[in-house]
């Protein structure tokens, strides 16, 4: 096995987590491409050391900062072009997408219909246009290889069961920053304390989403186009320890689970060595050193984000763009100092309750509720 690679998002948390895995196993994977948006002293280290052929920044000026930094040989693009070439023109034959947000669903698509097999750690293609991806993936025969922890732990709880035979699958929830707070010590909370994630390391965004759950939000309506199980059958519960990293029930009433020190390495390892499995770099899990394992039932009331995304998931069409892009622009909003913590979730259900509505949008429509969600978001304080 020598699999190229394309990595969209190669400087942020999984990029970098992913060249890692790479790097234990030089014999086994090839970097073909890299897209790494505006960091470009990381992004000029890793061409140094993986010697990609292309490369993609967000600017033609960091275009022209990182060909100085770099010797010659690898190809340097730039903006939405070079994130499309980094995705589908080269001959990668897997692509990593990684970058945050909706800027990632037009390079999935076009990955998918070059007919690249895709390691999915970018949630928003999926929650934004569930309906456009799959269609789109089924069609070229593509694999779809999710990388968040949650999603590879189902996927590999169902290898070799019947879909048929699942009664409902439970994506577990460390519960994040403020988990044993309650709703009137929010008040206040700064930006510092929301990024002290206590398990994961994570990028800025996917910590404060963690803390109002909207990652987990997210994660269900993804779950519903990975799987093809409808809501009822997804559930969410609070694991602090994030050790069961989720689990599936059946049919007799048997649960299969996946368990494992909080290491994102061992995801995105299963996903690039898929069918296979390889010696990882993350430390074994001792159960008899954790001893106990902690379970609480969700709670709607204390964490609305993950009810307005059910909510939204069963209403379909727009409103899950609508929900994730208000989420985006209120997170920036809240990192920036611009707004309170709490105000995160009052300006996406602001957003819902404005919007019309549209079912079965096309890429254009998703694009353009995309646009109105972010721009009333901004106009909220």
């Amino acid at each position: 096995m020598n699999k190229r690679i394309a990595i969209l998002g190669s400087t942020g948390s999984i990029g970098t987590q992913t060249l890692d895995v790479i790097a234990h196993h030089p014999d086994q994977f090839t970097v073909e491409a890299l897209a790494g948006g505006r960091n470009v002293e990381l992004l000029a280290e890793q061409i140094r050391r993986f010697k990609p052929k292309l490369a993609s920044v967000a600017t033609r000026e960091l275009a022209d900062r990182l060909s100085a930094l770099i010797p010659a040989g690898t190809r340097i693009l730039f903006g939405e072009e070079g994130l499309l070439e980094t995705a589908a023109g080269t001959d990668a034959d897997f692509v990593v997408t990684a970058v945050v947000g909706n800027q990632g669903l037009e390079p999935t698509i076009a990955a998918i219909e070059a007919g690249k097999t895709i390691g999915l750690a970018n949630k928003e293609p999926l929650v934004s246009a569930g309906h456009l991806v799959t269609e789109a993936a089924n069609r070229k025969g593509v694999r779809l290889l999710p990388i968040d922890s949650e999603h590879s732990a189902i996927f590999q709880c169902l290898n070799g069961e019947r879909r048929e035979e699942v009664r409902k699958i439970t994506i577990t929830a460390s519960g994040g920053s403020f988990r044993d707070h309650t709703r009137a010590e929010l008040e206040g909370v700064t930006v510092e304390q929301a990024l002290n994630h206590p398990n994961w390391s994570m990028g800025a965004k996917i910590t404060i989403d963690s803390a109002t759950m909207v990652n987990k939000g997210l994660e269900v309506i993804e779950a519903h186009w990975l799987f093809d199980l409808p809501y009822d059958q997804i559930g969410v519960i609070l694991h602090p320890e994030s050790i069961i990293h989720s689990y599936v029930e059946f049919k007799d009433s048997s649960i299969i689970a996946q368990l494992g020190n909080p290491d994102m390495r061992v995801p995105i390892q299963y996903a690039l060595s898929y069918p296979n499995r390889l010696l990882s770099p993350a430390k074994s899990l001792d159960l008899a050193e954790i001893a106990t394992l902690n379970f609480r039932p969700m709670d709607f009331d204390r964490f609305p984000c993950l009810r307005m995304a059910y909510e939204s998931g069963r209403t379909g069409g727009t409103a899950p763009t609508v929900f994730n892009a208000a989420n985006e622009q209120a997170v920036a909003k809240f990192l920036q100092g611009e707004i309170p913590f709490l105000r995160i979730e009052t300006i996406i259900e602001e957003c819902l309750q404005r919007h019309s509505v549209m079912s079965s949008p096309q890429i254009g429509d998703i694009l353009e509720a995309d646009r109105w969600a972010r721009e009333t978001a901004s106009l909220l304080g």
